[in-house]
């Protein structure tokens, strides 16, 4: 799952302890990706005693967003140095798919298998990710200073949510499938008195969670429908930054990270009438007892019965700083990962059954010696071709959205394989996501024809 955002944004990485520009899980929680001061770094997460540092590039410096699809090679890559523009690199074949630019500075990027969303202050730009074009513009969207939006990473249901108010929590859930209707909106969930903070999407995309500035509640709704699930109280003594949101790959567990030194880590346990396992525990029977009386008492009052407390916890060994957290199953095992500002990966071990205070298995360093030093290093074979052959489309990006585009793309074939030559109509890149799970596949994407593996998305 996807997991949090940057320690800095375009602003750049700075303040005390600050080491990098961001920091970001992919979708499935099997990599770690970090934006540095001199490029960006991607780390396998398939081991918890050794951290394997996949690829490092230098090309590129002053990262603030850095983000992997999945297992693939496709890196999307954003830098301080020209915030207005994204890169799409090919990492393994160090070569630049291609460039775009923006009116304003870019906050944040979304991607699963059919879509890329970039998100800026006032505008929202969903673009097809296997040729690129741009398929909806949503412009005057309400200020949204941090960038804060979600993409759920379920092709079949590409759902974004993204902040409705400037001024209370309120979500607005689009379709970003569905684009060919004029009305895409999903719902409209009023979920917080104050503005949003987080937001989450689970790997189905049938719940979206999400907190307030405040940052003493979390809920969770039941997507497409909006309807509030669950209420969980992380605290009541200070408003805290909640930062990074997460959901475990099956949904049962949600984590949630802050500016403090506690991260949280929820149970989403259904109170249903049958006495199965979610009624064996005192605190489930009660809280059925709760929920049954909460129509007779004001909402206030019933809202505070509704809450519950964490499963399980972990206290870091710093505060005052932004982390990212993410729930994953490592050696067959759950864990819960934790990458703090100042350059280190924290692995702990979750009792599924019992919770309480989560056990620290291994701690990274995320960085060596010579990044210490200001001295960044370059993998073998990472070097990153720069390619002049895409122009900006500030111009055009910030018009509304016009019909469909007909054009012919030479592209892959659903199986991932090349039809080099062989000329696709563009309706066929909608039936159906490429697979790229396996590394050793290819972007979903074959733009140009110069041989150089950088390119140009054709528009007419």
């Amino acid at each position: 799952m996807e997991s949090g955002e940057g320690a800095d944004g375009p602003g750049g990485p700075g303040g005390p302890g600050i080491r990098f520009g961001c920091a970001s899980f992919n979708q499935d929680s099997t990599s770690l990706a970090l934006g540095t001061k001199t490029g960006y770094k991607l780390f396998s997460l398939t081991m918890v005693e050794k951290l394997d540092c996949i690829h490092e590039s230098a090309e590129t410096p002053d990262v603030y967003i850095v983000e992997r699809l999945f297992s693939s090679s496709l890196v999307v890559v954003v830098s301080t140095t020209m915030p207005q523009r994204m890169n799409i690199y090919h990492f393994k074949k160090g070569t630049e798919i291609c460039n775009y630019s923006y009116p304003n500075n870019i906050l944040a990027v979304k991607l699963n298998r059919q879509r890329l969303v970039v998100c800026l202050e006032e505008s929202i730009y969903i673009h097809n990710i296997k040729d690129m074009k741009l398929l909806k513009t949503l412009l005057n969207t309400p200020s949204n200073p941090s960038g804060l939006c979600a993409l759920s990473i379920n092709h079949s249901n590409s759902y974004l949510a993204y902040p409705g108010s400037a001024t209370i929590g309120e979500i607005i859930v689009y379709d970003a499938n569905s684009l060919v209707r004029e009305q895409s909106t999903v719902t409209m969930i009023p979920a917080h008195d104050s503005p949003l903070a987080a937001l989450t999407f689970n790997s189905s995309a049938t719940k979206l969670a999400s907190a307030s500035e405040r940052g003493t509640v979390i809920r969770v709704f039941s997507i497409p429908e909006g309807q509030r699930l669950f209420e969980f109280r992380r605290g009541m003594k200070r408003y805290v930054n909640i930062s990074s949101l997460s959901f475990s790959h099956e949904g049962q567990f949600l984590c949630a990270s802050s500016n403090t030194e506690t991260v949280h880590i929820f149970k989403l346990e259904q109170m249903g009438p049958s006495g199965g396992d979610d009624a064996a525990s005192w605190t489930a029977y009660v809280g059925k007892m709760f929920s049954a009386a909460s129509s007779y008492f004001p909402a206030q009052v019933s809202g505070m019965m509704s809450q519950d407390r964490a499963f399980a916890t972990v206290h870091l060994l710093t505060s005052g700083q932004k982390n990212v957290c993410t729930l994953a199953m490592i050696q067959k095992l759950p864990r819960l990962l934790v990458a703090t500002a100042d350059g280190q990966l924290f692995i702990y071990n979750i009792d599924p059954l019992d919770g309480g205070e989560c056990m620290l298995a291994y701690k990274h360093r995320l960085f060596g010696v010579d990044d210490d030093q200001g001295e960044g290093t370059e993998s073998e074979g990472s070097e990153v071709t720069e390619t002049q052959t895409c122009p900006s489309y500030a111009a055009t990006a910030a018009l509304p959205a016009s019909g469909p585009v007909t054009a012919t793309l030479t592209g892959y074939s659903e199986d991932g394989g090349a039809k080099k030559g062989e000329v696709i109509p563009e309706h066929e890149f909608a039936a159906g996501p490429v697979c790229l799970d396996d590394e050793n596949e290819f972007p979903p994407i074959n733009w140009c024809r110069d041989g150089t593996g950088g390119g140009q998305a054709r528009r007419s």
